[in-house]
């Protein structure tokens, strides 16, 4: 497939791309060692594992203007987040390297005229400075938590840096001694009014008329036809809906009102727009469903349940007291921790996706509810790869959280994360009085537009995907270099898969191969002439070797899980069927022609 070179983005020349072309097995391998003509070459990355050039590059000159040399900064969008990503380093640095550690907080400069207009943006950014050599911990935050600001955020900020708009705040965290800056006084549309303009005509809120002209120009500039802030409320509410599937058409936001919410997939009668909570990407949503949980139920273990996507794992170990790990979401798995809590054991939640990544199993959700209920413990489930067209899990959860990164968007250039808050559950009253207290909209407003455009079409995405899916694995199934496929039609737990899908739903886009040995798997991969690299859920089919990119330091921990390390993801597209069925054929015959010569 053209235009997929090593190193460049996916899709082709989109700035902010979510994935990067890793076309080899060797470079995938070269990209986890940080081999230099791997990682020379990449222009950007997954965006939660590699930092946006944008932000790189803002976060530069936030240290060049108010750090000491040799300094690094990571970039939140809100001082509280910021303020957590310190006392996350505080807890795993020693104490003569957290005393130079310290918070820039930049905000709107409100003396400027043209700032008012830009106040409903809520452009703010709050730096962590930090050595260098503390700066890993910083990136463990940022990674796990997906806390940090999203490239169109940084990009948009840094034209407001440059341009004059952003000031330090005077704030307690502010550096005690930044350098001092030259004055500039910037372009006429940002200066304050002077007695030049005394004598012209005035706006409103008072500035010259001149002037405000000259800022509604300068935002149409910046956003360009991207961007119009009137439509972002409507687009939240747009996405939400979706979420709920109570808006399953492909709707012009200010062509008609939007559907109520009494109808939906869900089947929630009272599941309301303000239960539905958006987050800037998928991994958020989980990090702050489980804050939520520790906040209003109390610091207690949590459980991971089914071979878990790595950074979910992470969040149960590292933040709040730990986690009770089953990573085979089996039935004996279930007969354990039912024992355990017989015994006596308690515990905050049991999180688990369903199906789970990337071998496609489907624990029992109806046992886990039933446990839940007896046992006092909630359930967090992921649905993220099954999606909300195929499946309903929410009458099993108390919160149901989703990447709407992948298939939601497909277009591959946005974030996205939700979580939904059952109304009907016993924790529902404690979660909505956490999170009136504690949720923070960080969804950066261009990230929103660019979402709700995206999702429009997705569920007639959704069963193109489901069809071409299907077709693959008759190919893949009947094919002798294959070991083993991974799909909940063709899994164990698919009756657990059942009990939640929806009437005329299907079974989702991932399909997992392993082979019989690593050169049949390379052999593939390589010959594979799709799109190749992380990420999931696109609108054409991408393909990786994801054991290897997200487990390359724990191997041999994955295959103790049935996961084998040469395992191949394939996130099915909407390519016509004959064609893309044709390039699976294609690359196993010349997996087979490779490896029976060897």
């Amino acid at each position: 497939m053209t235009g997929f070179e090593l190193g460049g983005s996916i899709p082709p020349d989109t700035a902010h791309a979510v994935s990067v072309s890793l076309p080899t097995w060797s470079a995938n391998v070269g990209y986890e060692e940080g081999q230099d003509w791997v990682v020379n070459k990449m222009t950007t990355g997954y965006p939660r594992f590699f930092i946006h050039r944008s932000i790189q590059d803002f976060a530069a000159e936030i240290v060049a203007k108010f750090g000491p040399n040799g300094y690094k900064a990571m970039l939140f969008p809100t001082q509280q987040i910021a303020c957590r990503c310190l006392s996350f380093i505080k807890s795993r640095c020693s104490p003569s390297s957290i005393t130079t550690l310290t918070i820039v907080n930049l905000v709107l400069d409100a003396k400027n005229p043209a700032a008012r207009s830009l106040e409903p943006l809520s452009p703010a950014i709050s730096a962590v400075l930090l050595p260098e050599d503390v700066f890993p911990y910083a990136k463990q935050y940022w990674q796990h938590s997906g806390d940090g600001v999203s490239s169109r955020r940084a990009e948009f900020c840094h034209g407001l840096l440059k341009d004059g708009l952003l000031r330090l705040d005077v704030g307690p965290n502010r550096p005690s001694s930044p350098p001092p800056q030259k004055p500039c006084r910037g372009p006429r549309r940002y200066r304050r009014t002077s007695s030049l303009d005394a004598g012209k005509p005035k706006a409103a809120n008072g500035p010259p008329l001149e002037e405000v002209q000259e800022s509604s120009r300068f935002l149409e500039e910046r956003f360009g036809r991207n961007l119009d802030i009137s439509f972002v409320a409507p687009a939240k509410s747009a996405i939400k809906r979706r979420i709920a599937g109570a808006l399953r058409s492909n709707h012009e936001l200010g062509a008609s009102p939007l559907p109520n919410m009494e109808s939906n997939t869900r089947g929630i009668v009272n599941l309301k727009e303000d239960d539905i909570y958006l987050f800037p990407c998928g991994m958020n949503a989980i990090f702050n469903a489980h804050r939520a949980l520790l906040g209003s139920r109390g610091d207690m273990k949590s459980i991971n349940f089914g071979f878990p996507y790595v950074d979910t794992l992470k969040i149960l170990e590292k933040f709040g007291p730990g986690c009770l790990f089953y990573g085979h979401a089996s039935e004996s798995d279930l007969d354990e921790l039912e024992k355990r809590l017989k015994d006596g054991e308690r515990f905050l939640a049991l999180f688990c996706e369903f199906p789970g990544n990337p071998l496609l199993t489907c624990p029992n959700l109806v046992r886990i509810r039933e446990l839940a209920d007896k046992y006092d413990f909630a359930v967090v489930v992921d649905e993220t790869i099954g999606t909300f067209a195929n499946m309903n899990v929410l009458p099993y959860a108390d919160i149901v959280v989703s990447s709407l990164t992948k298939i939601f968007s497909g277009d591959c250039n946005v974030m996205g994360g939700s979580a939904i808050f059952n109304p009907n559950n016993r924790y529902y009253q404690g979660l909505k009085e956490f999170a009136q207290r504690e949720y923070q909209d960080t969804y950066w407003p261009e990230d929103v537009m660019f979402m709700e455009r995206n999702s429009r079409d997705f569920v007639s995405r959704i069963e193109r995907i489901n069809t071409n899916a299907e077709a693959i694995c008759d190919v893949l199934r009947l094919h002798p270099a294959i070991k083993t496929i991974y799909y909940p039609k063709f899994n164990d737990s698919r009756a657990n898969y059942e009990t939640c899908k929806l009437a005329g739903g299907g079974y989702g886009g991932l399909i997992s191969i392993s082979f019989h040995n690593q050169a049949q798997a390379i052999a593939f991969y390589d010959a594979i002439d799709t799109a190749k690299g992380p990420s999931l859920g696109t609108n054409f089919t991408l393909t990786s070797p994801y054991v290897l990119l997200a487990h390359y330091q724990e191997l041999d921990w994955a295959a103790g899980y049935g996961v084998d390390p040469n395992l191949v993801r394939i996130s099915v597209g909407l390519e016509e069927t004959e064609t893309i069925v044709r390039v699976f054929q294609l690359a196993l015959d010349v997996t087979m022609k490779k490896t029976s010569a060897n």
